[in-house]
């Protein structure tokens, strides 16, 4: 599957081999010269040659840099593979299978289609997931969300963890609710004895007092007379009128 580790080595290590590749042949177009470049494609009878020149050079160059680093490998291996297209259709075609056979240089097409497959492999997603493209495709589609969801879980698991190596606590006992003592009950209190009522003296008996009529009144629980009005000339010093 080209989802496992091994498959993931093995497409950056092919991506290195040919990006080299390209490089090299991009950066001898360069360094030949732009013009130079067009008047060799003009003599192999390539179409519109300075344009073809300016092509390949730049695209080999940049396009074998951006395999290496695995960045937009379907923009890169597509133009990679046109540019080995037009290769074989304008030079190589006719010439054979061989770039060397013995000791003469046939200039076959070998080369150019070993390149223009492997850069059709990375156009249709064969880069592996070590790549520049992955990384900011997962940054992308990485939401806040995910992240806590996965604290969430991790913090879940260790919390796992530690009940399982953690001793259960002994159940505390209760501690015992001393006696409540009922509180002293209050003395009775005495009702103090009521005061004697008074009581009035029988009838005829004086006892060296004075004794008053029916109409006498109490006065501090004894009856106590009222004075008694006297007539007129009833007063010793009174001689009445003259």
């Amino acid at each position: 599957m080209r989802t496992r580790p091994l498959y993931d080595i093995a497409a950056v290590l092919a991506r290195i081999g040919v990006g080299v590749v390209f490089m090299a042949h991009g950066w001898q177009k360069i360094e030949a010269g732009v013009t130079a470049t067009s008047e060799s494609f003009d003599g192999l009878g390539v179409p519109l040659p300075t344009a073809a020149a300016v092509y390949s050079a730049f695209v080999e160059l940049l396009g074998g840099a951006a395999l290496i680093a695995g960045l937009g490998l379907p923009i890169t291996g597509a133009l990679l593979f046109v540019d080995m297209v037009g290769a074989f259709v304008f030079v190589h075609a006719g010439e054979g299978l061989f770039l060397v056979d013995g000791t003469t240089v046939e200039n076959g097409f070998e080369l150019v289609l070993v390149l223009g497959m492997a850069s059709l492999l990375f156009a249709a997603g064969g880069g592996g997931r070590l790549t520049v493209d992955q990384w900011i495709v997962r940054k992308r589609l990485r939401r806040p969300e995910d992240d806590e969801g996965e604290e969430d879980a991790k913090s879940f698991v260790e919390s796992l963890r530690q009940a399982e190596t953690k001793p259960l606590p002994k159940p505390a006992r209760k501690p015992s609710s001393p006696r409540q003592e009922k509180p002293p009950s209050a003395p009775r209190q005495e009702k103090a004895p009521a005061p004697p009522e008074p009581t009035d003296p029988p009838a005829g008996d004086t006892g060296g007092k004075n004794t008053g009529t029916e109409d006498d009144t109490l006065v501090a629980g004894r009856r106590k007379s009222p004075r008694r009005r006297r007539a007129p000339g009833t007063d010793p010093g009174d001689t009445g009128p003259t």
